[in-house]
């Protein structure tokens, strides 16, 4: 169904990533001098990338005992005691292991919480970013 667009109304319609509008006018089949109808396009939107991504990264040293290790895995990464373990015995068994992959301010925030908590509790945990892309 096609309707006339009433005067003084706006008629808008996506073209190719652009909002087309046009004002009209009060027309009645007849143009009146030093008015016209005008027509303008809204810039096309950039299209947005993805966000960097980065590890957090849980560093073994020979000193934290493992329970705190679990403690902090569950604390601050939301991890089940299960998972805290299996985690907690990859940083004992390969010298690090990854807790957790967020965008770079999530990252960083992780990490310094960990590493502030560790020293409050005067353990010498660290915990490190590196870029996941």
């Amino acid at each position: 169904m096609s309707q006339k667009p009433t005067s003084g109304k706006r008629i808008m319609r996506t073209l190719r990533n652009s909002l087309l509008v046009l004002n009209q006018g009060d027309h009645d089949g007849q143009d009146e001098p030093g008015r016209e109808d005008s027509i303008s396009v809204a810039p096309e939107k950039p299209a947005l990338k993805r966000p960097a991504r980065y590890r957090v990264v849980l560093l073994n040293d020979d000193y934290t005992p493992m329970d705190f290790v679990v403690d902090v895995l569950m604390k601050f990464f939301g991890m089940n005691e299960e998972k805290a373990t299996q985690v907690m015995l990859l940083v004992h068994t390969q010298g690090k292991a990854v807790c957790g992959v967020y965008t770079r301010d999530i990252a960083e925030t992780k990490a310094a919480q960990v590493n502030q908590y560790s020293s409050e509790c005067e353990h010498p945990l660290l915990c490190e970013i590196e870029r996941a892309d």
